[in-house]
């Protein structure tokens, strides 16, 4: 048997475990011990988020810190920084 023979074969005996698994019901009882939905994440469930500007620009806010000075909601898909 050629080393690829037995892979295949290997590969065949583990999908057949696979499959007789999932009809006799495990993976629908392990799915059943998941949480259904995830919290939802709110600003006010955020306590580091910043205040909103209310000097009327964007205020991203970049990965080294500075901050984007284009308007508030602005239409640009990047952002300026100064």
């Amino acid at each position: 048997m050629s080393k690829e023979a037995a892979m295949r074969a290997m590969r065949e005996a583990r999908y057949n475990e696979r499959a007789a698994a999932s009809t006799t019901g495990t993976t629908a009882a392990r799915s059943a011990t998941r949480p259904a939905v995830r919290a939802e994440k709110t600003e006010a469930a955020r306590p580091d988020a910043p205040p909103a500007s209310s000097d009327g620009l964007c205020g991203h806010r970049s990965m080294n810190g500075r901050t984007c000075t284009r308007e508030q909601g602005h239409a640009a898909k990047s952002h300026r920084y100064s």
